[in-house]
Formats: structure tokens, C-alpha cells, sequence
């Protein structure tokens, strides 16, 4: 595979990540989440989502193609996706550590939540220096305005709060 290059991301990814997002969601969460919340998660519905989001994502080019993505809100790494042919290449190690800068940059810890049933998800995490901080009800928006309960797993990280994490990821 061709180096992996991390920047912001642009008008022109929105479909290249929804894609990516809408089948990276069906890999991960099929059978562990809601049936209610699957008819909220269609390839439509990732598409309407992914506008307002640009400012918090970091994606992964390889070549010209986008091949992952990672989200921020606050303290959380929101959103980690790779696109199937691209997983096992370090990608998503790169935009865990892109997310990871981010946040670091402004809080000494992050978080994220994982669906218990996420097994391949859960294992990279732990590889990553994440733990286990436990089971919490997490509020799956949707476009029709009520959330979804979802029960996953908190995972955390404590981050070195320093001037270098800070400039990694601030001029991209």
C-alpha cells in the first residue's frame, strides 16, 4: 500500500466518508445495537451527517482515495472508521493517533465508546493502550431528533497534556 497521508477534512470527502462510515457502522454494530437504530443508519442518513461534521475530521488519503477517517468532539475520539480494503495497513493506528493528538492537545484524557459485541474494534483499542472503563447507555443520535439508547463500553486513555501534541495535529 502507498504511504497514508492525514489531513482536514473537505467539501469534496463528504461522500468518500459517508460511505466508509455507513459500512464500517454495519461491520461493527449489525446484531449489537438497537434494531431500532438501524433504521436511522442508512447510507442516506450517513450522507446528511457528514456536512456538519468537516471540522472534526481527520481523514486518510492513500494515492487519491480517501480510506478512513477519525472524528473528535471535545474529548472524545467520536468516530474511527477504515475503509475494508485498507484495515490491517496501519490507518486507523495513524488516525487514533491523529484523534488522540487532538484531544491531547486540550484535555489528559480521551475517550471513546465501543459496542461490547465489537470484538476486532475492542482488540485494536487495547493494542493501542486504551482500558476498559465500563459499560454505560450511550445516546445514538438520530435525524429525526430522539436519541436510541445504545449499551456499550467506555474505553479511555489517559494523553501527556504538552506543547508537541498540540502542534501535530493543529496545521492540518
Amino acid at each position: 500500500m502507498n504511504p497514508v497521508t492525514l489531513r482536514r477534512a473537505v467539501q469534496a470527502d463528504i461522500e468518500a466518508v459517508a460511505t466508509i462510515w455507513h459500512d464500517g457502522w454495519r461491520d461493527g454494530h449489525l446484531g449489537h445495537v438497537p434494531v431500532a437504530l438501524e433504521q436511522h443508519r442508512r447510507p442516506v442518513d450517513f450522507l446528511s451527517r457528514v456536512p456538519g461534521r468537516l471540522d472534526d475530521t481527520v481523514v486518510a488519503v492513500v494515492g487519491s482515495a480517501v480510506v478512513g477517517f477519525v472524528m473528535v468532539r471535545d474529548d472524545e475520539i467520536e468516530q474511527l472508521y477504515v475503509a475494508a480494503p485498507a484495515r490491517g495497513t496501519g490507518v486507523a493506528a495513524a488516525l487514533l493517533g491523529r484523534g488522540e493528538a487532538l484531544i491531547g492537545a486540550r484535555f489528559d484524557r480521551a475517550w471513546l465508546a465501543v459496542v461490547a459485541g465489537n470484538t476486532r474494534a475492542r482488540r485494536f483499542y487495547e493494542r493501542n493502550g486504551w482500558s476498559d472503563a465500563g459499560p454505560f447507555v450511550y445516546p445514538a443520535g438520530t435525524a429525526a431528533g430522539p436519541t436510541i439508547p445504545v449499551p456499550v463500553l467506555r474505553y479511555e486513555k489517559l494523553l501527556a497534556l504538552t506543547p508537541e501534541a498540540a502542534g501535530e495535529g493543529a496545521g492540518d
